[in-house]
């Protein structure tokens, strides 16, 4: 599924994506999501505090919608960190 059908704009993630070039934005996102484990990326508390810094970090102001829905999105996608074929699946999703 992917990231529109659960309502994230495609502007939202254009910016998003300009704004990760940036290699000091990058390496605080890295750094960040270090050591985030499937169990946490299933846990929509753990979910929204690692949106609401992200969007910190990249200076973008998320409305509560957008945030609930890249939330949603996340938990969705039942992302396992450490297998590579759900990580190619997401690389793929945001080329």
């Amino acid at each position: 599924m992917g990231y529109q059908q659960y309502g994230v704009s495609p502007q939202l993630v254009e910016r998003v994506k300009l704004k990760m070039k940036n290699p000091a934005a990058k390496e605080r996102i890295k750094k960040l999501i270090e050591g985030v484990t499937k169990a946490d990326l299933q846990n929509k508390a753990v979910v929204q505090r690692l949106v609401k810094s992200s969007a910190a970090i990249l200076h973008e102001k998320l409305t509560p919608a957008q945030e609930e829905q890249l939330v949603a999105f996340v938990v969705g996608q039942r992302i396992d960190p450490k297998n590579t074929l759900h990580l190619i699946k997401l690389w793929g999703m945001f080329r």
